[in-house]
C-alpha cells in the first residue's frame, strides 16, 4: 500500500503523523511511505532521516493526497486541504467530528472513508489512541493554567504552589480520565490544594489512592460542581463522551460567579467544550476573557510540545496503521474490532453513532459498511 504523510496545516501545529522510525516499520513490510517535505521539520525530523529511513519525500500535498491511499494525519483536514479529498482513500487522524460539522460534511460530500484516531476503543472501554495526547494535555494544562493566572494576562496573579506563609491555589478539575488524571497528578506536584470530580466513583477512588489521598475526591453532580467552580482559581474541563460532544457542564451564569482573574483551560474543546463560554482558539492566539475568567481553550493542545507528542503519537497508532497497510479495507476493520470503532464516515454515511446523533444523520451500521 501507498501510504502518505502531509505537512500540518492548522495554525501552529508543529506534529508529524509518523515519526521516521515508523516509516522504517511500513516499509520494512514492503508499503510505499510518502513524506511531503518539511512535514517532520517542526518536531525535529529531518527530510534526510526520512529518506533514510526509507521513505520518498515528495514537494507537495498534491502529490501525497494523489498517490496514497492511505493518508495519515494528526489534525482534521483544514479548508484548503478539502479539494484535495478523493473518493475512497483512508483518512486515518484525529477528527473529533462530533464538534466539525463542515468537516463532517465534506468528508460524506466526497466519499471519504475517515477512521477517527480518538474513537477507537479497546472492550474494556479506553482510548488507546486518544490516550497519550490526553495525557500530554492534562501536563499540559498546568503549566498553561499557571500562565493564565499571571497579571499580565488577565489572571489574578496567584502562584500555583503558593508561599511560606500563603495559601496555594485551587485548581478544580473536571473529569478524572486520563487527561484530568495526568492535570491532578501535575497540579499537587505544585503545590496546589487540588479538587477533581467525576460521575464514576472508581476513577476517584483511583486517584486518591495514586496520590495517597492528596487531593479532595467529589462526585459530580451539580451542587458540587458549583461550589467547587465558584471556589476555583484554576479550572480544568477534562471531561469526554467518546465520539460525541462534549456535554456543558459549566453554564455562563456560573462562569460569572467565579472568582474574578480566575482561569479556565477547557482541555474538552476538541469535542465542543464543557462550557456555554468556551470557543476554539489558537497557539497564535490563545486565551480570551470573558466574565472576568481568563480561558484557554487551544484545540491542539499538544502541538506546543510536538516532539514529546510526534514520539508518544505513533507509539500509540503505529500498530493500526501497519493493520490498515497490511490488511486493507475493509478486511483490517474485520480482524480488529477496536481499530472497526474508529470508523466515522463510508461512502458518504456517517458510521459512528455519536457523530449522527450531533448533526441528526442518517447511522450506517458497521455490519451494513461490511456487507456492503
Amino acid at each position: 500500500m501507498v501510504v502518505g504523510v502531509p505537512k500540518e496545516i492548522k495554525t501552529e501545529e508543529n506534529r508529524v503523523a509518523v515519526t521516521p522510525t515508523g516509516v522504517s516499520a511500513f516499509v520494512a513490510r514492503n508499503h510505499k511511505v510518502l513524506i511531503e517535505r518539511s512535514a517532520g521539520v517542526g518536531s525535529g525530523f529531518s527530510d534526510r532521516a526520512y529518506a533514510v529511513a526509507g521513505a520518498q519525500i515528495v514537494e507537495s500535498p498534491e502529490e501525497v493526497w494523489d498517490q496514497a491511499e492511505l493518508i495519515m494525519k494528526v489534525k482534521e483536514p483544514q479548508p484548503s486541504e478539502f479539494p484535495l479529498l478523493h473518493k475512497g482513500r483512508i483518512l486515518f487522524t484525529y477528527l473529533h467530528l462530533a464538534a466539525n460539522e463542515i468537516v463532517t460534511r465534506v468528508l460524506l460530500e466526497r466519499k471519504v472513508t475517515a477512521i477517527a484516531y480518538e474513537t477507537i476503543q479497546l472492550d474494556d472501554g479506553s482510548l488507546p489512541l486518544l490516550t497519550p495526547m490526553s495525557e500530554i494535555a492534562g501536563r499540559l494544562s498546568l503549566q498553561v493554567g499557571a500562565w493564565c493566572l499571571q497579571a499580565e494576562n488577565g489572571g489574578r496573579g496567584i502562584l500555583l504552589g503558593g508561599a511560606s506563609g500563603v495559601r496555594p491555589a485551587h485548581v478544580v478539575i473536571l473529569g478524572a480520565g486520563m487527561s484530568g488524571t495526568a492535570a491532578c497528578q501535575v497540579a499537587t506536584g505544585m503545590g496546589a490544594y487540588v479538587s477533581i470530580l467525576d460521575i464514576n466513583p472508581s476513577k476517584l477512588r483511583y486517584v486518591h489512592d495514586i496520590l495517597s489521598g492528596h487531593v479532595t475526591t467529589l462526585m459530580s453532580n451539580r451542587a458540587n460542581i458549583e461550589e467547587a467552580v465558584v471556589d476555583a482559581d484554576l479550572l480544568i474541563g477534562s471531561v469526554l463522551i467518546p465520539g460525541a460532544k462534549a456535554p456543558k457542564l459549566i453554564t455562563r451564569a456560573l462562569v460569572k460567579r467565579m472568582k474574578p482573574g480566575a482561569a479556565f483551560v477547557d482541555i474538552s474543546i476538541d469535542q465542543g467544550g464543557c462550557a456555554e463560554t468556551s470557543r476554539p482558539t489558537t497557539h497564535r492566539e490563545p486565551i480570551y476573557v470573558e466574565g472576568d475568567v481568563v480561558h484557554y481553550c487551544v484545540t491542539n493542545m499538544p502541538a506546543i510540545v510536538p516532539n514529546t507528542s510526534t514520539y508518544a503519537l505513533t507509539n500509540s497508532t503505529l500498530s493500526y496503521g501497519l493493520e490498515l497497510a497490511n490488511r486493507n479495507f475493509p478486511q483490517a476493520l474485520i480482524r480488529n474490532k477496536p481499530l472497526a470503532k474508529g470508523l466515522n464516515t463510508y461512502d458518504g454515511k456517517v458510521t459512528h453513532e455519536g457523530v449522527a446523533t450531533a448533526f441528526n444523520l442518517p447511522l450506517m451500521s458497521l455490519e451494513e459498511v461490511l456487507r456492503a
